[in-house]
């Protein structure tokens, strides 16, 4: 540096050149241009906003188009380029708390000496307000308080001109709403109201919003909108991120995740000390985001097609279609990686619950031997009883065969329940799904008790062969205790010996037990999670809670089809020599109530409800301790719920794109309030917005 600079320096200052950072750096050169003649790399407009605006992104209700305004922004020479050292001011400025006013404010300050002339704004406002728009006043006793009246226009500093962006919306209404009111009662028609609404906010509002408009006067008697009908509106859209923080604090504390108008207004007493919300106010916020729902309890993901400005329906609108198209391919490719990502959960989900299952089943074991000991007494005549109760049962059992005996024929057991568990609880929630009704997330009690059938009937076909099995190696052991010339067989034994009919042996009957078992249990276990312990999307149940509905649950269920499960286990059961050998179901069950009367199908019921209702209990409890000690690989934030499926985001979520992105589409969004068309007008190719004042060399102003 020589003396001279030096000087200058210490007296002028300098100015240092924005640092970028290596992503910064990198997305420039990889958008950016050579120019031929100086080999200085640039950005032309469309370059600039390739770099800012991705393509493929959802930019909302704003076209990416729009995003040239914050080229005019970067390119501080109105060169009609952006250079690297523009690139950086430019990354610089987004940094800045107060970004998004101050892009705002650079538009409008041509010449860049930190305030706004009114001449300046006012061309470049002709310039991009949209024709036959609402028109807008700037002579107006408001407008007059910030720019000064027509005699005595000011220039309006960086404070002045934020202040003024902030209150300019609700002029505009306030403005637009005079315009249709011609004849001054205070009034205006749906469709007026619309229109005012899609010119000065349609860029903050949801799609569900916006395809409703016209609805707003059935908050109130009449057919038309009252100016306070309008102001509360905009309140409402000024109020949003407030809003959607008192949503969240009182769906959180609700019990079932919904809230009513009263829930709403308490929690806004707690939260707010001045921001206030009318009755009225709520009237709208509840109108529109229940119109699915009459029942005025609303749920976060009913509030989110208001709050959320991103929300869009399902079907494309015509513009839309182009981008859509677009991404078409990237849309292909991320729905390619869903599937495959569920397939993949599902493995992981069946894994855990075959573990949890057969550890559920393991503790549960000795139960099921007594109930299955006590089922298969033949005689009603106490000399003959070889046991008199499940005590009995499970002492005698110790005392004769060890410890071992109380698990006889586990192997199968074991190998049966986790595809028995995976069948039933994959065939209920399918049936469950294509009958719930996809907006209240309702379904018709009569569709549970169908999906709770169809779920255990489809486990039969698998589980029966395994039941036939194990039910005889659980009494093979009185049969070695009262003969000792009586072989010991096992599981491959008899296998072998039934064949394939031998073991659907009884299979009308295991349907008749399970059928009716699960279509008890399914929706009663449901119903107690939902009603009673208040699950829902915003409460997960704890270990206790899931281990209790789990246990009620089983208990009617298991009971009330324990006389289908002893005629089961008599068929299925082989004959000894001189009992009764029972031919069909109606054969078995005719012969056990003439011979050993009513009493006789409730054999082992209480053993059965005591087995059932603890083994759902401990393998849901084994399921959630497993889910914490082996998560799914990229999913360790997300926690299935007590059936394994994970329980998907409802409601706003926190942006997750870059803040320099958010900054612009912030800013951009600013100033939009100003008009929705700003930014549309395109500029030839390396030039200046037609109409603007450039510099020449000689630092002469001209228009461009």
């Amino acid at each position: 540096m020589t003396t001279k600079e030096t000087v200058r320096e210490s007296l002028l200052g300098s100015r240092a050149t924005p640092q970028l950072s290596r992503q910064a750096r990198a997305t420039f050169e990889r958008h950016a241009k050579k120019d031929k003649e100086t080999g200085e790399l640039y950005m032309t407009e469309d370059d600039f906003v390739d770099a800012i605006a991705p393509r493929g992104e959802d930019y909302h209700k704003i076209k990416r188009e729009q995003y040239g305004i914050l080229f005019r922004v970067a390119d501080r020479r109105n060169l009609g380029k952006v250079s690297m050292q523009d690139w950086g001011t430019f990354e610089n400025l987004l940094t800045k708390a107060d970004a998004e006013y101050e892009i705002a404010f650079r538009l409008f300050d041509l010449d860049g000496t930190g305030s706004v002339k009114y001449e300046d704004f006012m061309r470049l406002y002709n310039l991009n307000k949209g024709a036959g728009n609402i028109p807008f006043d700037w002579n107006c006793e408001w407008a007059s308080l910030y720019i000064g009246g027509r005699k005595r226009r000011h220039d309006m500093t960086y404070p002045q001109f934020s202040q003024m962006l902030r209150g300019l919306q609700g002029e505009r209404i306030r403005q637009a709403f005079h315009f249709f009111d011609k004849d001054g009662d205070g009034y205006i028609d749906p469709q007026d109201f619309q229109r005012i609404i899609l010119e000065t906010a349609k860029h903050k509002l949801s799609d569900h919003i916006l395809d409703n408009l016209q609805t707003l006067c059935n908050i109130s008697a009449g057919t038309k909108i009252s100016y306070a009908n309008v102001r509360a509106f905009q309140n409402v859209i000024r109020e949003m991120d407030l809003i959607d923080l008192i949503l969240r604090n009182a769906t959180t504390k609700s019990g079932d995740g919904k809230i009513t108008r009263t829930d709403f207004l308490n929690e806004a007493a707690r939260i707010t000390r001045f921001s206030l919300f009318t009755p009225m106010e709520a009237d709208i916020l509840f109108h529109f985001a229940g119109m699915d729902e009459p029942s005025g309890r609303l749920a976060l993901a009913d509030f989110a097609k208001v709050v959320d400005a991103s929300w869009q329906n399902a079907y494309i609108m015509g513009e839309e279609a182009g981008e859509a198209a677009a991404t078409a391919a990237a849309k292909a490719l991320s729905t390619t990686k869903a599937i495959l990502h569920r397939m993949a959960e599902s493995a992981h989900h069946f894994a855990l619950g075959s573990v949890a299952g057969a550890f559920g089943a393991f503790v549960v074991y000795p139960i099921d031997l007594v109930k299955t000991r006590l089922q298969n007494q033949r005689s009603a005549r106490v000399g003959e009883l070889l046991y008199k109760n499940s005590i009995d049962c499970a002492s005698k059992v110790v005392r004769n065969e060890g410890i071992r005996g109380l698990y006889s024929g586990v192997i199968p057991q074991l190998i049966g329940v986790a595809p028995e568990k995976a069948i039933k609880l994959t065939v209920n929630d399918l049936i469950r799904e294509k009958f719930t009704d996809k907006k209240t997330g309702r379904i018709w009690w009569g569709w549970e008790v169908l999906a709770g059938g169809c779920a255990g009937g489809s486990q039969v076909i698998f589980t029966n062969p395994l039941e036939i099995v194990k039910i005889r190696l659980q009494v093979q052991g009185e049969a070695l205790k009262s003969s000792e010339n009586a072989p010991r067989r096992s599981a491959m034994w008899i296998v072998k010996n039934l064949g394939i009919l031998g073991l659907y042996r009884g299979a009308s009957a295991c349907l008749a037990r399970d059928v009716p078992f699960s279509a008890i249990y399914f929706p009663t276990y449901n119903h107690l999670k939902r009603d009673y312990f208040g699950e829902s999307p915003n409460k997960r149940l704890g270990i206790l809670q899931l281990l209790t509905a789990g246990a009620i649950a089983g208990m009617p269920a298991a009971y009330l089809t324990t006389p289908f499960d002893v005629i089961k286990t008599r068929l299925q059961v082989e004959a000894r020599k001189g009992e009764t050998k029972y031919r069909n179901l109606r054969h078995c069950a005719a012969t056990v109530f003439k011979e050993e009367g009513i009493k006789a199908f409730f054999k082992g019921g209480p053993a059965r409800v005591l087995r059932s209702s603890p083994q759902f209990g401990f393998t849901l409890a084994a399921y959630e301790v497993l889910q914490h000690l082996v998560p799914m690989p990229g999913t360790a934030a997300a926690r299935p719920d007590a059936r394994g499926y994970a329980e998907p985001s409802v409601g706003l979520q926190e942006a997750r794109a870059p803040l320099p992105f958010l900054r612009s589409r912030n800013a951009l969004k600013i100033i939009l309030d100003i008009d929705q068309d700003f930014g549309k007008i395109k500029a030839p190719a390396g030039k200046s917005w037609l109409g603007l004042p450039k510099l020449t060399s000689k630092g002469m102003v001209e228009a461009a």
